[in-house]
């Protein structure tokens, strides 16, 4: 059994006086631990005034998300057996502070949803009654792809661009636009998409380091959205010119 060493950033913006630091803690690993539990020790046993998020424990939520040694992974997932006997860990870069390894993901991903209109377009008038409209079982798999995103930071903590430039959307915002360009039920055209994403903010932002395809921590296939999306922009931008 080996004795962890946690180094853990602390800093809580609200409390007068506070200061960022990083504070050591000890934990004895047992079998099957993951960093979640390994937190909840510490809070429960050593200092309960550490913060840090998390609701489903099942990889779910994306609640759990933080830097572990310089890297973004969800606590719940990660594995202490899969890490070293000494373990660093920050909050997300990129999202709001609320104290120590707790930051605010919220308000990006909403801000996110209405920069991209993430609902569907369309003119027809919506009938209660109606049944459903159907769609071939491809395309309803590709959106459903794209839809397993549970927005936890991840990638767009591990962007290069996004830590450089706040107003970029990153890969969870390109991912957002492909599912909407996927569905045959919105209405957009590609010049209408153009103005959501055709700029350095969108997709023509990405520098191509892929790491929010490294990170994402279910494995949705951003690489693959990022060259649809600009693909379609690209044609949609000489179509313009």
């Amino acid at each position: 059994m080996r004795r962890l060493t946690f180094n853990i950033f602390r800093y809580q913006p609200a409390l007068p006086g506070d200061k960022p630091r990083v504070q050591t803690f000890f934990v004895d690993e047992t079998p099957g631990m993951t960093l979640f539990i390994a937190l909840n020790r510490i809070r429960e046993e050593q200092d309960p005034s550490l913060m840090f998020d998390f609701v489903c424990r099942a990889g779910i939520c994306g609640s759990c998300g933080m830097l572990v040694n310089g890297r973004p992974r969800l606590a719940c997932k990660t594995l202490t057996e899969t890490l070293p006997k000494k373990i660093t860990l920050f909050p997300l870069p990129v999202f709001k502070l609320i104290g120590d390894l707790s930051v605010d993901t919220g308000t990006w991903f909403r801000n996110l949803s209405l920069r991209t209109e993430a609902w569907i377009h369309t003119d027809k008038e919506f009938d209660p009654g109606a049944q459903e409209e159907r769609m071939d079982n491809e395309t309803a798999l590709r959106i459903y792809e794209a839809e397993r995103c549970i927005e936890c930071g991840c990638c767009i903590a591990g962007c290069a661009t996004a830590n450089i430039h706040e107003n970029f959307l990153g890969a969870a915002g390109i991912n957002r636009v492909a599912r909407f360009m996927l569905d045959p039920r919105d209405q957009r055209n590609d010049r209408q998409y153009f103005e959501v994403v055709g700029s350095a903010e969108g997709v023509f932002g990405c520098v191509g380091l892929m790491a929010c395809d490294d990170n994402c921590p279910v494995g949705l296939p951003l690489q693959a959205q990022l060259a649809f999306v600009r693909r379609k922009m690209a044609l949609a931008g000489l179509k313009k010119l």
